[in-house]
This record gives structure tokens, C-alpha cells and sequence, in this order.
């Protein structure tokens, strides 16, 4: 199929626009805050990460020090290792496409690919946000940079809370029941309250040892978290009518050959085939 044909690749063309954008809020503020043209390119290039990026930005031009800024951007990035734990199970790649999903593997590029069905149409929308993303993210990010004097002070113009309600509009939707987003209200108000008493970058791990003291004592329910869930291990009725379990995706093409070749295991370990 022609890729424009494709729900997914317009997703992800739509939004990699959108995101993209707003890489010259991170470009303006990044010079402002003290980082040089390169610096501040350098982390595009190499961090790609624009919650971590403005963490880390935002605590050096608050006068935090280098370890605060990078515990932040650290604490902020560690979502998208979740991410990939999903993604890797969704698109199972191989070879150094492993490591060019690493590298896009961000909120925009896991959202638009997890949002889809067809096994197919989440490869599309994968590589088209993540790809698309990456290269308008640094090009703004140039532009923001070389213009970053040009602007004044960035804050007049709002890019400093662009990024900010750009990461809220996205996780404020996956957010399904209630505990999950107490907790986000919770923290949200922890942080507020740190800001005037503790140095910053601090706010943020403030938060994030709250976040982590509620759910170390919260029982909530099991089906509440985040949107969509991932399963990649789903139940098969065989032809012997005993349950097997399948390592794999709904709907994924090899179904068969992956049966050949023992990916279904019986509810009790086994696997079938093994024992005749």
C-alpha cells in the first residue's frame, strides 16, 4: 500500500509536525539558559528526549548543578525504557533496527504505534513518528538555537510551558482510573509545593519518591495504569482443546510457523511436540 494511504503514517506525519514545532522553544531556551549553539544541538541529537531536555535545561538555568540536571533528565527519560520493554514486544525488531528504535523511542512514536490494531500499521506508525519527530525536533531545535537572541526572552512568547501542556495532553488521556490519576494530581501538587524550598531540579525527584511511596503501598486494581496495556501473551485453544500460550501479537503474520516451532506453550510449561 502507498504509505500516505496509510491511518498510521498520517498519525505520525501529523504529529511529528505538531512535536516538531515546538523544538524551537528548546532551541531558545537551551541558549538562554547558558548552553551554546552545539550544546544545545547535541542533546537533540543524542539525548532526543524533550521531557529530559527541558529538565535538564531548566535546572541549569536555575543554577542547579550538573548531578541535579542529570538525575532529572535521567528520572524523566527512564519512562521510555518502559516504553521500549512494550515496543520490543509489539514490533520485535532485529538486527541494528534495535538500536534505531532505541533512539525513537519516545512518547509521540510509542503512542501512535501502540494506538493501532493491524500489527502492520504499528511498524508504519512507529518508524513515520519516530523519524519524522526526530528529524523536525533537531531542525527547530536549530532554528530556536540560532535564533534564540533574536526572540528575546522566550518565556514572553510562552515557549517555555509549550513542551509542558504538549507531554500533559499526551499522558493526561492514558491515564485510566482513578488511583493513577490521584497520583499524578498528588505529585503534581508535591512538586508545586517543593519549588520555593528546595533547589531545582530537586522538585522532580520530590515527586517521583512520591509517586513511588504510594505505589509501594497502593493495592489498586490490576487493570489500572496507563493506556493502551501491551499483552503480548495471549491464550490459544489447540487442536488437543488444552490452552496454549502464544509469545506473540494478535493478528501476527508466521502465526503458524511460530507454532512449528514451539512458540506455544501449554498452560503447565510444556510444549507441544516436545514430549512425543
Amino acid at each position: 500500500m502507498k504509505l500516505l494511504a496509510s491511518p498510521a503514517v498520517r498519525v505520525g506525519i501529523s504529529i511529528s509536525i505538531a512535536t516538531g514545532l515546538y523544538g524551537v522553544s528548546f532551541g531558545a531556551l537551551s541558549v538562554t539558559s547558558g548552553l551554546d549553539i552545539w550544546q544545545t544541538m547535541a542533546l537533540s541529537l543524542l539525548l532526543f528526549s524533550g521531557g529530559s531536555q527541558f529538565a535538564f535545561i531548566g535546572v541549569v538555568g536555575g543554577g542547579g548543578s550538573g548531578i541535579a540536571a542529570m538525575s532529572a533528565a535521567t528520572l524523566l527519560g527512564m519512562r521510555n525504557g518502559i516504553y521500549g520493554m512494550q515496543l520490543n514486544a509489539l514490533l520485535r525488531p532485529t538486527g541494528w533496527r534495535k538500536y534505531v528504535c532505541a533512539q525513537l523511542t519516545i512518547d509521540e512514536s510509542t503512542a501512535t504505534s501502540t494506538g493501532q490494531t493491524d500489527p502492520a500499521e504499528r511498524r508504519r506508525g512507529f518508524w513515520a513518528a519516530g523519524i519524522g519527530i526526530y528529524v523536525l525536533w533537531n531542525f527547530f531545535t536549530a532554528v530556536g538555537a540560532f535564533a534564540g537572541s533574536g526572540l528575546g526572552d522566550p518565556k514572553q512568547w510562552g515557549l517555555d510551558g509549550a513542551a509542558v501542556a504538549a507531554f500533559l495532553a499526551l499522558l493526561w488521556p492514558r491515564l485510566k482510573g482513578r488511583e493513577p490519576v490521584a497520583i499524578a494530581v498528588v505529585c503534581a501538587l508535591a512538586t508545586v509545593i517543593a519549588v520555593p524550598f528546595v533547589p531545582a531540579g530537586v522538585p522532580i525527584l520530590v515527586a517521583a519518591v512520591v509517586a513511588a511511596v504510594i505505589g509501594w503501598f497502593s493495592h489498586g486494581r490490576s487493570d489500572e495504569g496507563l493506556e493502551p496495556d501491551v499483552e503480548p501473551y495471549r491464550e490459544h485453544h489447540g487442536h488437543d482443546g488444552r490452552r496454549y500460550t502464544h509469545w506473540g501479537n494478535e493478528g501476527d503474520q508466521g502465526s503458524q510457523e511460530d507454532h512449528d516451532g514451539g512458540r506455544y506453550r501449554r498452560r503447565d510449561g510444556t510444549v507441544p511436540g516436545a514430549d512425543s
